[in-house]
């Protein structure tokens, strides 16, 4: 669908549809951009957590029992 057909289409909702699409349009913007932004961190990172042992010290613990304390 193009662009102004799009647009053409909204004119002929009611406020408070509009108002609802243009929610649901930030919240995806914002939840693509915040997957971006994880993902470059994760990729910058990468060879810090496969060559520095320090910073994965604590998954050699990941196949331990965990009992909470009561």
């Amino acid at each position: 669908m193009e662009t102004a057909t799009i647009i053409h289409e909204l004119d002929n909702l009611p406020a408070y549809k509009r108002m609802v699409i243009v929610e649901q349009i930030i919240r995806s913007i914002r939840l693509n951009n915040q997957d971006k932004t994880l993902e470059m961190a994760a990729d910058r990172l990468y060879d810090d957590y496969k060559n520095d042992k320090e910073l994965t010290i604590f998954t050699q613990l990941d196949c331990e029992d965990f009992y909470e304390p009561r």
